[in-house]
């Protein structure tokens, strides 16, 4: 499950070092490129994806693992295995998470605005910001950013931006299904986030850290990530 920006597309490099072995499905999440505009909230979206997808390993980057971590925590049984990128639990200040959905409300307002004839220069202007502008061409893969809408982007920040998640921290440790938690070394942020989620989980997760990989591991990184998946899949514990 994809970023914010992203379509299923996006997770293409990560999906050809695994579908030898593995049936790979890489859905476009609602409000982005083929999909239709989200109807709910995060868990509304969850429950879609459940609907759609079946019992899997599900594996959620950024807001696809926002997605998945309350796909995981509402419908625990079609989620076999959880793999979670880069991902939060929530943010825990009430006063912190409202000023975040303020500001992702401006910025849906401000795509909107533009339209779909804006969208490839905002695009762009999402990819040089701090967690993107170090993105080769080929990790930060453009074409298939642009198969958005405007539209769609901006309902997926009004229905499941950062500031619409409530809090999941003490929920965590309902989860008993095998958990893999990923970061890249150059993340501090989510590297930090993603321990406290492993931690909170208890002994069914492991954390990984991925050296060389900022904010967008499963693309900087596709080698190093596809392999993480595989053995976690597989069964294996996963060094890191």
């Amino acid at each position: 499950m994809h970023g914010f920006t992203q379509t299923g597309a996006s997770f293409e490099p990560v999906a050809r070092r695994l579908e030898s072995s593995h049936e790979v499905i890489l859905p476009d999440l609602p409000g982005h490129g083929d999909s239709a505009l989200p109807s709910g909230g995060l868990s509304e979206a969850a429950r879609a994806l459940a609907a759609s997808c079946g019992p899997a390993t599900y594996v959620g980057y950024s807001l696809g693992g926002r997605i998945c971590l309350h796909l995981a925590l509402g419908h625990p049984d079609a989620v076999e295995r959880l793999v979670l990128v880069s991902a939060t639990a929530g943010i825990d200040d009430p006063e912190s998470r409202d000023a975040r959905a303020k500001s992702d409300e401006a910025l849906a307002n401000r795509i909107e605005r533009g339209g779909d004839e804006a969208l490839p220069a905002f695009i762009d202007e999402w990819l040089s910001g701090p967690l993107f502008a170090h993105l080769g061409e080929e990790a930060a893969n453009r074409p298939a950013r642009l198969r958005n809408t405007a539209a769609g982007l901006a309902a997926s920040l009004r229905h499941h931006g950062t500031g619409t998640q409530l809090p999941l921290w003490e929920q965590l440790g309902a989860l008993e299904m095998p958990v893999l938690v990923v970061a890249g070394s150059e993340d501090a942020r989510f590297a930090d986030s993603g321990q406290r989620m492993a931690a909170a989980i208890g002994p069914n997760a492991i954390f990984c850290l991925v050296p060389g990989a900022g904010h967008a591991v499963p693309f900087e990184q596709p080698e190093a990530f596809a392999r993480l998946v595989a053995a976690f899949v597989a069964g294996e514990r996963p060094a890191g």
